[in-house]
C-alpha cells in the first residue's frame, strides 16, 4: 500500500502537487525541482505531456522521484497511447516500484504545440481507468494473467469548471465505478462551481466514495495569468480576476492572494480531503501558501493529525 493509498484509506488530509515539467538536466534537475516543496506533499504528480507539449515522459520521472524518496502519482494519457501501449505503461511502472497513477483523456493535440500528431484516443479516462483496475486484480484487458499483481491506487481528473456543469458529478461517479478511488479536480477560478460540485457530490453521496482534491495554481505573473485564461483548455478565467492581476502594484503578491483565497475556500467545501497545487513561481510558493492556509510540513501531519477545518 502506497503512503497515499493509506491516508486516503484512514482519511488524512493530503497533499499533492504537480511537478514542473522535465525536459533535461537528469535527476540534479529532478531534485532541484522537488527541493522546496518536499517538507509539504504527500505525493508528486509526474505529468504526462500537459496541454499536448512533449516532456520527460512520466514514467522515467516518476522512477527518477522514487530515487529521489518522494512518491509519485504517474499520469497517463490517452491521447498518445493505444490500449497495448498503456498497458505496457502500468505494468512497467509497477516492476519499478510506482504504485499511484491517475488516468486522464488528455487534451486535443490542437493544444499544443504539433498539432499535426496523430490523436490515438483509443480508449477514454473512464476505461484507462477500468484497464488499470483490471491490472490491478490481475489480468490484461484481454484476459491474459498479469504475472505479479500490481498494487495500484488509482485516480482520475475532473474539470468541474466547465460545462455541462449537470453532468460532471455523474461523469466523476462513472470514474468511481470503474476503480478510481481519488479525483483530482481542475483548476477552477470560479468558487461557485467549486461550491456547485461539491454539494451534488455529497448530496448523491459521491464525496463518500472518492476521495475530492481542488487543484489551486500559483501564478507570479500577468502574462501567466493571461495564458492560463487564454491559453489553457477548459479554463475559465473571469476577466475581473484578469483586470486584477493587471492593475496591481505587486502581480506576484496579487498572483498568490488569489491562490490564497481559493484555497482557503476550497478548504470550507464539505467533503474535500486535501489540495492539488500547481505552481509556476520559482520559489517555494507551495510552501508559503501552505503555511499561509495553516497546513503542517507533511511530517507535523503524520505525527499530530490535521483537519482542513483548521485552516479556515
Amino acid at each position: 500500500m502506497s503512503n497515499l493509498e493509506r491516508k486516503l484509506h484512514s482519511r488524512e488530509f493530503v497533499v499533492t502537487a504537480e511537478l514542473p515539467v522535465i525536459d533535461g538536466g537528469g535527476h540534479a534537475e529532478i531534485m532541484r525541482q522537488l527541493a522546496p516543496m518536499k517538507p509539504y506533499v504527500d505525493a508528486f504528480n509526474a505529468t504526462d505531456n500537459p496541454s499536448a507539449h512533449a516532456h520527460c515522459s512520466p514514467l522515467a520521472v516518476a522512477i527518477g522521484m522514487i530515487q529521489a524518496g518522494v512518491e509519485p502519482i504517474m499520469q497517463l494519457t490517452c491521447r498518445d497511447r493505444n490500449r497495448l501501449a498503456l498497458e505496457s505503461e502500468l505494468v512497467g511502472a509497477a516492476m519499478h516500484g510506482v504504485q499511484n497513477v491517475c488516468c486522464l483523456t488528455g487534451d486535443d493535440v490542437t493544444a499544443g504545440d504539433e498539432p499535426e500528431a496523430r490523436r490515438v484516443f483509443d480508449l477514454d479516462a473512464p476505461q484507462l481507468i477500468a484497464l488499470a483496475h483490471g491490472i490491478s486484480r490481475g489480468r490484461y484487458l484481454s484476459g491474459r494473467p498479469v504475472g505479479a499483481r500490481p498494487n495500484f491506487v488509482i485516480g482520475a481528473v475532473e474539470n468541474h469548471g466547465a460545462p455541462p456543469y449537470e453532468y460532471r458529478v455523474r461523469r466523476a461517479a462513472k470514474k468511481v465505478l470503474a476503480g478510481a478511488s481519488f479525483l483530482q479536480l481542475q483548476i477552477c477560478y470560479r468558487p461557485e462551481l467549486l461550491e456547485r460540485f461539491m454539494r451534488a457530490a455529497a448530496d448523491t453521496g459521491l464525496s463518500e466514495r472518492i476521495a475530492m482534491i481542488p487543484s489551486i495554481c500559483i501564478l507570479r505573473t500577468v502574462g501567466g495569468m493571461r495564458f492560463v485564461a487564454t491559453k489553457v483548455p477548459g479554463i475559465d478565467v473571469p476577466p475581473e480576476t484578469v483586470a486584477r492581476v493587471e492593475r496591481a502594484h505587486d502581480v506576484e503578491a496579487e498572483c498568490f492572494d488569489i491562490a490564497y483565497e481559493l484555497a482557503s475556500h476550497a478548504l470550507a467545501q464539505p467533503g474535500v480531503a486535501g489540495l492539488h497545487f500547481i505552481s509556476f513561481r520559482k520559489d517555494a510558493g507551495i510552501a508559503k501558501l501552505c503555511a499561509r492556509l495553516g497546513i503542517p510540513t507533511r511530517i507535523e501531519r503524520e505525527i499530530h493529525g490535521y483537519s482542513a477545518s483548521v485552516a479556515v
